[in-house]
């Protein structure tokens, strides 16, 4: 496909500024610049290029998108009219507070929401995304035991985590531990009691896990952890499989992260946006970072003094038009709304389950939560992960996640989330099973895929190993 500079063409562009309504002089002379290469089309052709270009791509809107671990699903549009109301989508955020009283409510009532939800007794919207939230946790967790004027350097992480739970600990500075996990799925107890030393600070967990399913020793990891005087820490990015049925407070947890991005619209991807509120019990609030979103009679006011803080972790406040469609979302939906997202994330995934075992190898025969695991294999013909992943595209459907998590070989990790229909999850089936016969008659067909697409399959390895990061004439 072209680029636009290749449409370029000298008098195309038909738009002038008006050099009278500029005054150059009025310009610092360290801000001005030459002649920009822009190209030069026109109307028409910009909107067919771009047009074009969105259909070269496939999103949530052109059909399923079953990532596990992921949760890109679709997003009311309403959402988005309401980000972009002028009083929200035009607030400076570095406006007086008595101008952004509407903005500083919409946050304190998120904070609320999140914490009747989870249990937690407060929260920070300031983190960028959940690894951002991730590494704040992981700061408070530095600084209550720097209080408590104890020295702790190690943190448990299982060993079916998310990859950037171990990033964000050694980042600060901990020593990381692999927690197993045992043959059903669980954290391995006995190994974990064989870890958990005077040294250990927390554990990471998350919640579900990444095998899509629900620790049932939970109440008994936090309760080793706490005795040892440790912290249990939530990654909360599985939220939406549990929201509205069960508090992770109740569960144990001390603090936690969400990633509002998925579980409460504004799919991510991409690179952005993000957003990932941290929430504490109340003895480690007083570490949150500042500013804090408080309400004082009837007016909001941001509050920083707070003298055991970690500090700010985010310029302004945190990534206002996430956190405003989570609170759009979630005003929408209310209590029974939020519950009923869980439940229908939680049966359309064990539908798809149950469904595809009967010809797909299902490593860990268990009931699962929003997302579950299969794997590659016994698929005939040397067809791996890989090729099926591929060879859905020309189904229509985008790959589940592939790969992760690491402990099952060949892993497809599929979750279907709450907004597909009977007919959607039928038609995913469908397909899988098609590229199973595929396998059978015709191998080499599904080797090459995808074969409908405008680009065939990329050499994935030397994109993640040399990438190109931008566009050169």
């Amino acid at each position: 496909m072209s680029t636009i500079f290749d449409l370029s063409g000298k008098g195309k562009n038909k738009y002038y500024a008006d050099a009278k309504a500029v005054k150059i002089d009025d310009i610092p002379q360290a801000c001005l610049r030459g002649r920009l290469n822009l190209p030069e089309v026109n109307e028409t052709e910009v909107v067919r290029h771009y047009t074009g270009l969105s259909h070269l791509n496939f999103g949530v809107d052109t059909g399923m998108y079953p990532l596990g671990s992921c949760t890109m699903k679709h997003n009311p549009k309403l959402n988005e009219r309401i980000a972009a109301m002028p009083g929200f989508a035009g607030l400076h955020p570095a406006a007086d507070e008595g101008l952004s009283q509407g903005a500083l409510r919409v946050m304190h009532e998120l904070s609320g929401y999140l914490c009747a939800i989870t249990g937690m007794d407060a929260f920070t919207l300031q983190p960028a995304a959940g690894a951002h939230g991730e590494l704040t946790a992981v700061m408070m967790i530095k600084k209550y035991f720097e209080d408590t004027g104890e020295k702790r350097g190690t943190i448990l992480i299982p060993d079916s985590a998310h990859g950037t739970n171990p990033a964000s600990v050694a980042i600060c500075g901990f020593e990381i531990k692999s927690v197993p996990s045992s043959p059903d799925g669980d954290v391995d107890i006995d190994a974990l009691r064989g870890l958990i030393t005077p040294d250990v600070a927390a554990m990471m967990l998350t919640s579900p896990s990444t095998l899509g399913l629900f620790d049932r020793r939970i109440l008994e990891i936090a309760s080793l952890l706490h005795k040892n005087g440790s912290l249990f820490y939530c990654d909360g990015a599985n939220l939406n499989a549990v929201m509205g049925k069960a508090r992770v407070a109740d569960m144990g947890f001390d603090l936690m992260h969400i990633n509002l991005h998925k579980t409460f619209s504004t799919p991510h991807g991409g690179g952005g946006p993000g957003s990932g509120p941290v929430g504490v019990t109340e003895r480690l609030s007083k570490y949150l970072p500042v500013p804090t979103v408080e309400k004082e009679g009837n007016e909001y006011r941001l509050v920083s003094d707070r003298p055991k803080s970690i500090g700010r972790v985010h310029s302004f406040y945190g990534n206002f038009q996430v956190a405003l469609k989570a609170w759009t979302y979630i005003t929408v939906l209310g209590p029974d709304g939020i519950r009923d997202v869980s439940e229908k994330a939680v049966l359309n995934a064990n539908y798809l389950k149950e469904k595809l075992r009967t010809r797909y190898n299902l490593p860990i025969d268990r009931t699962c939560m929003h997302e579950f695991v299969l794997n590659d294999r016994n698929v005939p013909n040397g067809i791996t992960t890989n090729d099926i992943a591929k060879r859905l595209l020309d189904y229509g459907f985008h790959a589940p996640t592939v790969y992760f998590p690491l402990i099952i070989e060949g892993a497809m990790m599929i979750e279907p989330t709450e907004t597909e229909s009977l007919s959607s999850l039928d038609g995913f089936v469908d397909a899988m099973f098609a590229i199973l016969d595929e396998a059978e008659t015709e191998p080499e067909l599904v080797k090459s895929a995808p074969c409908s697409l405008k680009f065939r399959r990329v050499d994935a390895v030397t994109a993640a190993r040399k990438p190109v990061l931008k566009w050169e004439p």
